[in-house]
């Protein structure tokens, strides 16, 4: 059950990195916005096709379930909100 709530939800969802922030939207409708001035540090789960996107916020945690290429989800994590060494 746990597995299939995982794949709606990784095919249902839509993530846009902004210039200020990760928009988390289903269809045209957003329903989380996330600044990266918050952001303290994230990880992406998963060397082929990441399974699990992790951020932390200055008050709270996300685990996101995705289908993304990791290396352009990488990429555009990097270019938006660096990790600190």
């Amino acid at each position: 059950m746990f597995g299939l709530f995982l794949l709606l939800q990784a095919v249902t969802l839509r993530l846009r990195f902004s210039e200020t922030a990760l928009d988390i939207y289903r269809g045209d409708k957003l329903i989380r916005h996330f600044p990266y001035q918050d952001w303290q540090n994230w990880q992406i789960f998963g060397l082929n096709v990441p399974i699990l996107f992790y951020f932390r916020e200055v008050n709270s945690i996300h685990f996101l379930p995705i289908l993304f290429d990791p290396k352009m989800l990488k990429v555009c994590l990097e270019q938006r909100c660096p990790q600190i060494s």
